[in-house]
């Protein structure tokens, strides 16, 4: 799955500064229901799961709205949102962020998994258990700057030499070929998709170093998140609060039926791998939201966090209005 890095987020948001996200894509059809572009954050996974059961059990329809989902192209869907041409977009905090320090109006609507679920991920046998063992050891990078303040910030953290831990680009988007070839020692990754493809469909033995289990080093964060248009929370709270209605119906289901999320997603991307799709959707079932009746609320003090992160390692200018980048209030 992608990773948005600041550093790409901030030159896409630079390209809709001065861009107003004034009027409403939407249209209303001839059947009376209003018309909904959500753009996704990378191909169809399990981090969508609830967007497509939602819009397989017809949800969306029962709320009035007529939703086509979108996959992304050259133009992300955070630079769709500000220009006013798309309505909802998947992206994630370090996208969001950036976006909206460059003049990009966009505002997170509901956290699509309540805690971080990323790891740094190495062959067991290369010996990295814990963040210090990375002195030493190549990192394979996405070029990131977030990246490297957070892999020293967790070698430091555990005692570790962060000076003694080489960064070595990425040369393919697909992790394991770097790994398996030895060209760096440990990647970043989403547990719930590339570390189960990687234990559990190509089964190799790999050690993982989850961001959740050092939160006493590095801030919690959201991602993936939903985010909309400031305009459209203006001028049309009703549609944003049936589609957050709806789409929040969509996730717990796929809490409590993730064959039911399977299904759907295999229906709507027949090429996904459907071992994966199922071990995927279990694992996440569980990790959407601790409370299903919950799904999707964000909390004050995960954003302060990541956002102050984010300040002390100069990625973001001081001073950033944090408050006004999400909002709970569309959640049912």
């Amino acid at each position: 799955m992608q990773r948005l890095t600041l550093v790409a987020a901030t030159a896409a948001a630079a390209l809709v500064t001065g861009v107003t996200a004034a009027c409403s894509s939407q249209a209303d059809a001839k059947d009376g229901t209003t018309h909904v572009d959500v753009v996704l954050d990378w191909t169809p996974n399990t981090n969508h799961s609830g967007l497509y059961l939602a819009q397989d059990r017809g949800y969306f329809r029962d709320a009035g709205l007529d939703v086509t989902i979108v996959e992304p192209g050259e133009t992300s869907g955070s630079q769709l949102l500000a220009a006013g041409k798309a309505d909802f977009a998947y992206t994630v905090a370090e996208g969001l962020v950036p976006a909206r320090e460059q003049g990009a109006d966009i505002v997170s609507v509901a956290t699509v998994i309540e805690h971080n679920t990323s790891s740094l991920l190495s062959l067991t046998s290369s010996g990295i258990t814990r963040p210090r063992d990375l002195a030493g050891h190549s990192y394979g990078t996405y070029g990131s700057d977030l990246e490297q303040a957070l892999i020293k910030k967790l070698v430091s953290c555990d005692g570790g030499d962060p000076d003694e831990v080489r960064f070595t680009p990425l040369v393919s988007d697909d992790f394991r070929i770097g790994l398996t070839q030895h060209q760096y020692d440990a990647a970043w990754v989403f547990d719930a998709w590339e570390t189960i493809e990687a234990r559990d469909i190509d089964h190799l033995d790999v050690s993982t170093i989850p961001f959740i289990d050092h939160t006493d080093c590095i801030p919690d964060w959201y991602t993936p998140l939903v985010a909309t248009s400031a305009a459209h929370i203006k001028n049309d709270p009703a549609m944003v609060k049936a589609f957050v209605g709806a789409l929040a119906h969509g996730y717990r289901d796929a809490m409590a039926d993730p064959d039911a999320a399977v299904d759907a997603l295999h229906r709507a991307a027949p090429e996904l791998d459907q071992d994966l799709l199922t071990a995927s959707a279990q694992y996440l079932s569980t990790r959407y939201a601790d409370d299903p009746a919950r799904w999707g609320q964000q909390k004050a003090q995960v954003w302060d966090d990541f956002v102050g992160f984010l300040e002390d390692n100069d990625l973001v200018k001081a001073g950033f209005d944090t408050d006004a980048a999400w909002t709970d209030d569309y959640l049912p």
